[in-house]
């Protein structure tokens, strides 16, 4: 039994805590009471109020650790991570920040840290499932296919996130990278738009997002793309706010107070766009891997779709990422990863068993990747 501590009581974070409190003795950290209010039944879980934009805070709250696990929103997740690492303590980490977090490896191996990045379901399980089939084959071609929608379809934007909507939106304004014949590619946001048919949803709308991430300079592949998954006509929604500047970052003047448009936006589709603890809603992600195998031209593809847990009322996003980040913190505790540094999860799945014991960790848990071979 370890001492780990969960900063940040989002529907993520709630997930991630609850499922470590089965094992392990859980301090839970956020700025919002009502968030931590739903962990105060939750045995072996300790709530804490503080504020985590606070470096000391987060200091004092980690000091006697053994892991520390950052949920926290990305706008904050590369400081946060910093500040764990140089507090010397292991950490698994699920925001998705702008920042180049491999930046952050040579302070990882001074201060002798395990810190995992990026280990959520994608980034994380893609990750990790393609760094397990590249030590195994020549991959030639890697592409996957990733969305969180709601079962039920509400227009205008048929939308709902399980985190803020200013993170939601920043992927929607961040150039987008990709691979093609070895060479880093960048497109807009939202560009390449493509309809997609899914056997348990329909047809999907899929657009280039940046998710590659890491793997763009961990993974020598000739190809690699990702897309993001939502119903049909939502990028025309998305589009229309980006163009007329709703997304803009850089200040305006109304009745004299400077305002940042994205800040504004946010702060409005919020209600809109809440996933309410009880709603109804799936994942769905598609990873096509291609290359040489034994001589042999070959194709895995990885499926998966989740939905909302009615009997534990936790939704299927808060699920497939927060497993994957407790099913990474179970590898490190019981010593199967030890390597000092900072690492995306592309590593985890190159060493040894780690990705099939992740892949079993979640299957306990109901989440299944069913995995086909051609």
């Amino acid at each position: 039994m370890g001492n780990i501590v969960v900063l940040g009581a989002g529907m993520v974070g709630r997930a991630i805590a609850i499922d470590l409190a089965k094992k392990h003795n859980v301090v839970s950290a956020d700025i919002c009471d009502e968030s931590l209010r739903k962990l105060e039944i939750i045995d072996n879980i300790e709530t804490i109020q503080s504020d985590l934009s606070n470096k000391e805070n987060i200091k004092n709250l980690i000091k006697d650790s053994d892991l520390v696990i950052s949920a926290v929103p990305g706008f904050m997740g590369f400081e946060t991570l910093k500040t764990i690492i140089e507090s010397s303590k292991d950490v698994v980490d699920i925001a998705f920040f702008p920042e180049e977090a491999l930046q952050l490896d040579a302070l990882a191996k001074k201060h002798n840290v395990t810190a995992i990045m990026d280990c959520g379901v994608a980034p994380g399980m893609s990750n990790a499932i393609l760094g397990y089939h590249n030590t195994k084959m020549t991959v030639e071609n890697f592409e996957f296919y990733v969305g969180g929608l709601p079962q039920k379809r509400i227009l205008p934007f048929q939308y709902k996130a399980p985190f803020s909507p200013i993170d939601v939106i920043e992927e929607y304004i961040r150039p987008a990278r990709f691979v093609e014949n070895s060479k880093i590619v960048i497109k807009p946001a939202l560009s390449d738009t493509e309809l997609i048919v899914f056997e348990d949803v329909g047809t999907l709308e899929a657009f280039n997002t940046d998710g590659l991430r890491s793997l763009i300079k961990t993974m020598d592949i000739p190809n690699m793309k990702e897309k993001t998954l939502r119903y049909p006509g939502y990028i025309d929604q998305i589009k229309l706010l980006r163009d007329y500047g709703f997304f803009q970052t850089e200040e305006v003047e109304i009745n004299g107070k400077q305002v940042r448009p994205i800040d504004l936006t946010s702060k409005l589709l919020i209600s809109k766009w809440k996933l309410e603890d009880d709603e109804p809603e799936f994942t769905v992600m598609k990873i096509i891997i291609s290359g040489i195998e034994n001589n042999q031209k070959v194709k895995y593809i990885y499926e998966l779709f989740d939905k909302f847990n009615k009997e534990t009322q936790t939704s299927s996003m808060a699920r497939t990422t927060g497993y994957s980040c407790t099913s990474a913190v179970e590898l490190v505790l019981n010593g199967d990863y030890k390597e000092k540094g900072l690492f995306p999860p592309e590593f985890l799945g190159a060493k040894n068993d780690c990705l099939k014991k992740m892949l079993a960790y979640q299957e306990d848990r109901n989440i299944i990747y069913k995995i086909s071979k051609t």
